[in-house]
């Protein structure tokens, strides 16, 4: 093949953005490379096994949607804080010079045991507000409009219009935190993770060039993900709500237990079948999955940033770590 013949292909290939790095997954595994503070590139293997290749039957339809999110998230976040502690991002944070004057004072009256306590209440405090922003918040307001503006009319639609106002609550939330300079720079990484996939699956020789030309948005991006989660959960709560409609209800016994609902059966049923629409969606190209596809595609304006080419080059160096000389290996059938 010559260096720019197209060969399109569907391939697994995944990634994530990190600070100052790229995580991909691919044939050979799993790799991460990090833009150093003296500008090398770092790359390093990581070691990542799958329980569905120990047991067998996590790995079958919509069951393996539910491990494959747990296992992406807490294997995310391990990347997450390694490409931290390689950048030297950690270091910097850690250095009394960079520090704010409340953290000084922290660090040099009650040492670096309080300090590591701080941080876990600020996670505690971090998750808090998640829930209260995209769980508790929705239900409110949408609550509070059946009560007092809709004479309690809404009870059937309560899921719809939750959905909205959660998509809603995610995409003002992700506009604001990308404001940031240092998100920003993620979101800028997690573009040139994009097009350095779409480059690869284009059959295109991974070069700066090449992959600066390439779209930055690609439909099985997490983001899409989030999107088609929200969809799935609205068509599936709507439905019981209308076979089941004394779930609806004012009591607080019978919201506490729809709760639970939500949680221990909804939530993992909606994970599962969202995950196989996006594999699915990453296998094909047609009208239905670009439908479905849209939302998360649209919000990847957001969620994504044109990258510099120093940022691609990481991006380039984290996916041959991953890949084969042989495409086909990961050439989806």
């Amino acid at each position: 093949m010559s260096k720019n013949t197209s060969c399109a292909r569907k391939s697994s290939v995944g990634g994530q953005a990190l600070i100052e790095g790229i995580m991909m997954n691919g044939p050979k595994g799993s790799a991460i490379a990090v833009r150093k503070t003296d500008g090398s590139i770092f790359v390093e293997e990581q070691n990542f096994k799958h329980i569905k290749d120990k047991y067998k039957i996590l790995g079958v339809p919509f069951i393996r949607g539910i491990v494959n999110y747990v296992e992406t998230m807490l294997f995310g976040y391990k990347c997450l804080m390694r490409a931290a502690d390689l950048s030297g991002q950690l270091e910097a944070e850690e250095d009394p010079e960079n520090m704010s004057k409340l953290d000084r004072w922290l660090n040099d009256h009650m040492g670096p045991k309080m300090m590591g306590v701080i941080s876990g209440a600020a996670m505690v405090i971090a998750v808090a507000v998640g829930i209260v922003l995209f769980a508790y918040l929705p239900t409110l307001l949408v609550d509070l409009a059946d009560a007092h503006l809709f004479a309690s009319k809404l009870s059937s639609f309560h899921a719809i219009f939750e959905g909205i106002i959660r998509a809603a609550v995610i995409v003002l939330y992700m506009f604001i935190v990308s404001r940031l300079k240092d998100i920003h720079r993620v979101f800028m990484y997690h573009g040139a993770e994009h097009k350095t996939i779409t480059c690869y699956e284009s059959g295109k020789e991974l070069t700066v060039e090449n992959v600066r030309g390439c779209k930055r948005f690609h439909p099985r991006c997490g983001t899409s993900f989030i999107f088609i989660i929200i969809i799935v959960s609205i068509i599936i709560s709507s439905v019981v709500l209308l076979l089941f409609p004394v779930l609806n209800g004012t009591n607080t016994v019978i919201r506490i237990l729809w709760v639970l609902v939500k949680v221990v059966v909804i939530i993992p049923i909606v994970t599962g079948i969202s995950y196989e629409m996006i594999k699915y969606a990453g296998r094909h190209d047609n009208v239905v999955t670009k439908i479905f596809s849209a939302p998360g595609l649209w919000m990847q304006r957001i969620t994504t940033a044109e990258p510099t080419d120093e940022m691609i080059e990481v991006g380039i160096a984290s996916l041959k770590a991953v890949i084969t000389d042989n495409p086909e290996d990961d050439t989806i059938k």
